[in-house]
């Protein structure tokens, strides 16, 4: 298998298919690359380079039980872009991904970087707090890691048949190959990496992480997103970013990126065109 060893000694699994500008795709909790198979077939068809990686303690990565922390996600993208001698590439990530890319472009630089988009991505941070009242209660997330600790099989595959993908609202017509694949990708990860990630996914503040960047970023989020709400997140991002364009969705879930693979990759496309 194709991976990169970090500075503290983990194997970073990728995928790398094609030529011409890479695109670059950081998954979401607690997932793998494989969630983007939609999304690099497409892009591969159109004569990109398409990469993804699993962040550390997820999918193929090396399972660590320490470095489950954004700054760690970050210097890790870092490592694989480095490893592949990447330039003028665009960044693609979602949700707990998006994070990664924000704290990637922040801490890394852009000399690498020509764009970058976001889907139903954690910043500028997920938790309320007395400058975020608009945020989650932490008792929220620590539920989750309360139910990830009991038996997270059974949390995993209430995640996956519920809220991610709204199959949780009146008359949704669920699939259960998609509930599936959700649930097969989170069990191939280590449950430390999972637990120590609700921690950063939700407690990480990206303020200034979003002030600092100055390529285009294209903030693409659903008013109906059940994960990551609407109003605290996409709309405060691209506020924030130098060059960021909000393009929301209207009843579409937080995993669209799979539901409805179709739109989100059409309106990825013009972006990166345009």
């Amino acid at each position: 298998m194709p991976t990169v060893t970090t500075r503290d000694g983990v194997e970073i699994f990728y995928k790398d298919w094609g030529t011409g500008q890479p695109i670059v795709f950081s998954h979401g909790w607690p997932l793998s690359a494989d969630d983007w198979d939609a999304q690099m077939l497409f892009f591969l068809g159109k004569g990109f380079r398409v990469i993804a990686h699993d962040r550390r303690g997820h999918g193929r990565s090396t399972q660590v039980a320490d470095g489950h922390d954004m700054d760690h996600y970050a210097d890790d993208l870092a490592a694989v872009t480095a490893h592949l001698d990447l330039k003028s590439a665009i960044h693609v990530g979602h949700s707990t991904g998006g994070g990664e890319v924000v704290r990637y472009l922040a801490r890394h630089g852009e000399d690498r970087v020509a764009k970058a988009a976001i889907i139903s991505a954690v910043p500028p941070i997920m938790v309320q707090t007395p400058n975020n009242p608009g945020g989650l209660p932490k008792a929220v997330f620590d539920d989750y890691q309360a139910q990830l600790a009991a038996n997270r099989s059974v949390f995993y595959r209430a995640v996956a048949a519920g809220p991610f993908y709204n199959y949780d609202r009146p008359g949704a017509q669920a699939s259960e190959p998609i509930i599936h694949n959700w649930w097969r990708q989170g069990m191939m990860g280590g449950a430390k990496a999972h637990y120590d990630g609700v921690v950063a996914f939700s407690q990480t503040d990206f303020t200034a992480d979003l002030r600092k960047i100055g390529v285009p970023v294209l903030v693409m989020h659903s008013e109906d997103d059940q994960i990551v709400p609407y109003a605290d997140a996409g709309p405060l991002s691209a506020k924030l970013l130098k060059h960021g364009t909000l393009k929301t969705y209207k009843g579409l879930p937080h995993g669209m990126p799979t539901t409805h693979a179709g739109i989100i990759n059409a309106d990825l496309l013009a972006f990166f065109q345009s």
